[in-house]
């Protein structure tokens, strides 16, 4: 492992806590899609969002904990996650399916943009653990955003 200042592992930390935020809400947003989703293709589209919701919730719990491993608190309220994600929170409860659908891909796309971020600085900062997290990540949201668009 790579050696970095307090200063890199800090800001990596930040890093890793917006994408954290924007993870979270992502996973939020397509729970509520799989709760609310009607229509004739509710069968489908419910099991695509739960499999989707149920790979991010493991994806936050990582990245949470590369975020202690950098030696910095993990953010863990909707308050923070409210404060430092960059992706839209949107109310999704009068979507019809076609919408949920376009929501979740810019969700998902705007999601993968962050974890680039991370990537360019965990590999500026050579730590190999974080960009390794980072593409696993993107690898996800990729195939999610792909699933999404096929669905439409």
């Amino acid at each position: 492992m790579a050696t970095m200042s307090a200063n890199e592992a800090k800001n990596l930390a930040g890093a890793l806590s917006v994408m954290l935020a924007d993870s979270y809400t992502l996973l939020l947003q397509t729970q509520n899609a799989h709760w609310n989703v009607k229509g004739p293709n509710f069968g489908s589209l419910h099991t695509l969002f739960e499999g989707q919701y149920t790979a991010l919730f493991g994806s936050v719990d990582e990245i949470a904990e590369h975020i202690r491993a950098l030696g910095e608190r993990a953010p863990g309220s909707l308050g923070e996650f409210a404060k430092l994600k960059t992706i839209d929170d949107a109310d999704m409860a009068g979507m019809d399916a076609a919408a949920m659908l376009k929501h979740l891909i810019k969700q998902t796309d705007g999601t993968h943009t962050t974890s680039a971020k991370v990537l360019k600085m965990a590999q500026d900062a050579g730590n190999e653990t974080v960009a390794d997290l980072a593409i696993g990540h993107m690898t996800m949201l990729e195939k999610n955003s792909w699933m999404l668009k096929s669905s439409l």
